[in-house]
């Protein structure tokens, strides 16, 4: 599956557009990234724990996003965007979408 952010993929021709795909999770931090992430909000500086648990969110959003485009008989997805929301005070929402194409090398 080729992804990109862009609308048009070099080498390629777009035969068909499926539609809009996404992928999307809500996450909050585990006990021990909610424990790390605290004091390290204390003391100041990066916050790993934290951006673990984002870092494992975009993931998720983007492997549903490809399954969604392959159910729907895709071979690529362009135009893919991220965007996040805060649902409620340590729990996140992580959204992932593009257009689902076919797409033919050259054609």
């Amino acid at each position: 599956m080729i992804v990109s952010t862009t609308f048009s993929l070099e080498g390629y021709t777009i035969v068909e557009y499926k539609g809009l795909v996404r992928g999307i999770i809500v996450r909050s931090p585990t006990i021990t990234q909610g424990i790390l992430g605290g004091l390290k909000n204390i003391i100041g500086g990066r916050i790993g724990a934290y951006t673990e648990m984002c870092e494992q969110a975009r993931q998720t959003a983007y492997e549903e996003m490809i399954a969604q485009a392959r159910r729907l008989g895709a071979n690529a997805i362009v135009g893919v965007c991220y965007d996040a929301s805060e649902i409620k005070e340590s729990a996140t929402e992580v959204l992932c979408y593009g257009t689902a194409v076919v797409i033919l090398k050259g054609a």
